[in-house]
């Protein structure tokens, strides 16, 4: 498994952006395929968007098209999750996520096909 640390939520008004990062301890993440989900109380964690090992492609939820974009750092241990525009639903616990396995144009889109979990990531935005 990989160790997976997220950083960057906070508090937010509607209308403003945030940028989530997503580090792992120890090796790089350029051989997994990433996904960030997002989950509120009384609710099951959803997808939000994902990206291929190799960056080539990514997806999102439709709810954040046009708005959020996923990348993936230069330094190779880090994905970032760029948030624009916030809404007040944007609100949850953001946690990033890696799988062990897939194709180069490969993108997880489901919470079961994720192998390592980090510990999420509060982001609140106010109306």
């Amino acid at each position: 498994q990989v160790q997976l640390v997220e950083s960057g939520g906070g508090s937010v008004q509607a209308g403003g952006s945030l940028r989530l990062s997503c580090a792992a301890s120890g090796r790089t993440l350029s051989n997994y395929p990433m996904g960030w989900f997002r989950q509120t109380p009384g609710k099951e964690r959803e997808y939000v968007a994902g990206i291929s090992w190799s960056g080539d492609n990514t997806d999102y939820t439709e709810s954040v098209k046009g708005r959020f974009t996923i990348s993936r750092g230069s330094a190779k241990n880090t994905i970032y999750l760029q948030m624009n525009r916030l809404k007040p639903e944007d609100t949850a616990v953001y946690y990033c996520a890696a799988r062990n396995s897939g194709s180069r144009y490969y993108v997880p889109r489901s919470v079961d096909s994720m192998d390592s979990w980090g510990e999420g990531t509060l982001v609140t935005v106010s109306s």
